[in-house]
């Protein structure tokens, strides 16, 4: 660490400890500070990742989500200004369909722009660590939009957000409390649907959505002509990027989602190179649409996606509406190691084989039916998203009081930091329930089911009763974190 962030460091320490001091020492705001989970250090190799990249630890960050590839890209700001991407991790698990959340309970994860800043992060969440989205934001109000306590957290398990492994999450809210200590006051999360390309584009463009995936696009577009984090604002019901005062305005214009725009201009610089791009985009999809590409399907009714990685590990795993999910793509990384442990209640998203039966080319733009109504969230979801809501009072307590000490504002919505929860499921049909059983996932050798189901020599009349033995031994668990010395838990260690 160069003298500079060590300087920094110290200074931040110090205000978060009398932070702590002027709130009364309360114990639950220590112990905050003790949590284990939460203090863990960066890994080495992305501290080495850093120094090859010429990225300081507490530099700012910025997150960008994508569905359909189920990855999840943090970006950090190098020594000369700029985003440059640290670090790519394959999402474990997301819900719901291609599309913006519209309503709560529909099971939909998040798309769009959102800020995170210190009160959003849950250090005790039930699904191990976890911070909240911010949704929904002044756009997503501005049209009546509604749901609440959407998060990226670990456990693999998803009902509206972004499911990661416990590993994969605790880097992720590692690099952000650092930028945290490094004075960023909140991290921008970009979520997306695809990956902005003419390609996706063309191959999605029957989709109702595509008028909020172009708007979203000018923003995707901004950062990357840029590689600088787009200044967001909202106004008519809709996105504005990187806007500034009009020439021969005396103050920035102030703007409301829901009202007529102020005056504004964007930067030449940026309003030129953006208008580049997207002419060249538009001009590659319409060449993309001349040649036939084919148009995807809409009303698959799959229940979200996930990562070929991780569906690879999963006996019958499917990537459901993330791509790789072919049988030779999963087969072709069996034997890679999986980032994190894959818990054994993992629900991989499932096929409509009802759907799946249909013509399979030309999707049409009725608006898409959702299956939702029909799945049931298993107990254990909803047994960790009741103890998530326990912990949120605790967990909102220290952060929200860093949040106010260093001058960050948090809204009601944004500073729920408990984990989901669970939308009222309809009563299972005795058909759903036989065509869709609970799959209940263990990480095992994928050997070992086939072995136990060859039919054994003698005595004959027991090979039907014979039934591979679920292997608990196998499941992998994470390790206990070791804080070291210069740990986010060191620091308050002169109020404990």
């Amino acid at each position: 660490m160069t003298h500079r962030t060590l300087v920094r460091a110290l200074l931040t320490s110090a205000v978060l400890a009398a932070g702590v001091m002027l709130a009364g020492c309360d114990s639950d705001q220590i112990s905050l500070a003790q949590n284990a989970k939460a203090n863990q250090p960066v890994p080495p190799k992305l501290v080495a990742a850093m120094t090859e990249k010429d990225m300081d630890m507490q530099s700012p960050i910025l997150v960008r989500l994508f569905k359909q590839e189920a990855e999840l890209e943090v970006w950090k700001q190098n020594r000369s200004g700029q985003f440059a991407l640290l670090k790519t991790y394959p999402i474990c698990r997301w819900s719901g369909d291609l599309g913006p959340k519209v309503r709560e309970g529909d099971r939909q994860a998040p798309e769009g722009f959102y800020s995170i800043n210190p009160s959003q992060m849950n250090p005790q969440s039930a699904y191990y660590l976890s911070f909240n989205t911010g949704y929904p934001n002044a756009f997503d109000k501005a049209l009546g939009r509604t749901g609440s306590q959407l998060m990226v957290h670990g456990d693999c398990s998803s009902r509206g957000c972004y499911a990661m492994t416990d590993e994969q999450i605790a880097e992720i809210y590692s690099l952000g409390r650092e930028s945290f200590f490094g004075g960023q006051k909140a991290f921008q999360l970009q979520a997306y649907p695809f990956r902005m390309t003419p390609v996706n584009m063309a191959k999605h463009r029957n989709n109702p959505n595509m008028p909020f995936w172009k708007m979203i696009k000018e923003g995707y577009d901004h950062f990357e002509v840029t590689k600088q984090e787009p200044k967001v604002d909202f106004c008519e019901k809709k996105y504005v990027f990187d806007a500034v005062k009009a020439p021969g305005a005396t103050r920035d214009p102030v703007f409301d989602a829901s009202a007529k725009c102020p005056a504004y201009v964007i930067p030449e610089e940026i309003a030129s190179a953006v208008h580049e791009k997207e002419q060249k985009d538009a001009a590659e999809t319409a060449k993309l649409v001349s040649k036939g590409t084919p148009v995807a399907r809409l009303n698959t009714g799959i229940d979200g996606g996930m990562n070929a990685i991780f569906a690879s590990k999963i006996p019958e795993g499917n990537t459901g509406l993330s791509e790789g999910g072919d049988s030779q793509a999963l087969a072709s990384m069996s034997l890679a190691r999986a980032p994190g442990t894959i818990p054994g209640t993992v629900n991989p998203p499932k096929p409509n084989l009802a759907v799946q039966q249909e013509e399979p080319v030309v999707a049409t733009t009725s608006s898409t039916t959702s299956s939702a109504s029909t799945r049931v969230a298993s107990a254990n979801a909803s047994d960790k998203s009741a103890s998530d809501k326990s912990t949120s009072d605790k967990s909102e307590g220290f952060f929200s009081s860093f949040a106010r000490k260093v001058g960050i504002g948090g809204t009601a919505d944004a500073s729920k930091t408990s984990a989901p929860a669970p939308a009222a499921a309809a009563p299972a049909k005795p058909k759903v329930a036989e065509a869709k059983p609970q799959s209940v996932v263990r990480v095992a050798p994928k050997a070992e089911p086939k072995q136990a189901a060859k039919p054994a020599p003698k005595p004959p009349v027991t090979t039907a009763a014979a039934a591979p033995a679920p292997t608990s031994s196998t499941q992998l668990t994470g390790s206990a974190p070791v804080v070291q010395t210069n740990s986010f838990d060191t620091r308050f260690s002169a109020v404990k």
